[in-house]
């Protein structure tokens, strides 16, 4: 690469690292960036699910403080998110490209009319189990658990999105703040991410170049989206990760 290629990839590192913290869906940036700079397509989704993990944990420590007294429900939900994400890569090894093309819009168009309904159906569950006589399980009922796991399967065969995903089934099944709920969410895409970039290393084609300049950009992306997320209110919250998902679904249908 150039040195303006590789800065290309250094900065779209950044932006993708500031946005999956926020988040979520900065695949969407870095990918068509290796795209357009001639790198095989697998190669190019397998050396950025590398890059990605150093920014998810970026994101995760600038999210320390929204984490305290969750760590229970993390362990819960972490187990879903590495066996899902184990699931998703394996996928992507060995199924078609185009297996999970048609799903891909649909899903992320669902994550974000649950995000934007989060509020009423949040309260809906809550007062069915009231009338039940039922406390809210602490950290989700099971088809939350399940849930994840699905998301990190999409999320360790390609990613984009993902954060959208998780914090529509998050703001749904857990009785949390918006904030606590994003920090959460980082913490499993991290899972998600860290274990489907071992299995690509141990069995895949990584372009350590690309992964390291990626590796490089996203954790510093990750504080800057840290700081930015950290203060944005429960309803700005909402209408970017809306702007996001909708975003997503464009690009899909129009690389369709």
């Amino acid at each position: 690469m150039t040195g303006w290629e590789m800065a290309a990839v250094l900065f779209a590192g950044i932006a993708a690292g500031t946005i999956n913290t926020v988040v979520g869906s900065g695949t969407l940036i870095t990918f068509p960036t290796l795209l357009a700079l001639g790198i095989p397509p697998v190669t190019a989704n397998v050396s950025n699910t590398v890059g990605l993990v150093p920014g998810s944990l970026s994101g995760a420590v600038g999210y320390r403080r929204e984490l305290a007294g969750q760590w229970p429900r993390l362990v819960r939900l972490g187990s879903a998110s590495l066996i899902g994400g184990v699931a998703g890569a394996v996928l992507l090894l060995v199924l078609p490209a185009a297996a999970f093309d048609a799903v891909v819009p649909v899903l992320i168009l669902l994550g974000c009319v649950l995000v934007v309904l989060q509020p009423r159906l949040s309260r809906r569950v809550a007062a069915r189990a009231e009338r039940r006589g039922q406390t809210p399980p602490e950290h989700g009922a099971a088809w939350v658990w399940g849930l994840v796991a699905l998301t990190g399967v999409y999320g360790g065969y390609f990613g984009a999105a993902q954060g959208v995903l998780l914090m529509a089934v998050l703001g749904v099944g857990l009785q949390e703040t918006m904030q606590r709920n994003n920090a959460t969410k980082n913490v499993l895409a991290l899972l998600v991410n860290g274990v489907a970039a071992v299995v690509f290393i141990l069995v895949a084609d990584v372009d350590w170049r690309v992964a390291g300049l990626i590796a490089v950009g996203s954790a510093i992306g990750g504080q800057i989206g840290a700081t930015v997320g950290r203060r944005l209110p429960p309803m700005a919250l909402r209408a970017f990760i809306v702007l996001v998902g909708l975003a997503a679904v464009t690009h899909f249908l129009l690389e369709s």
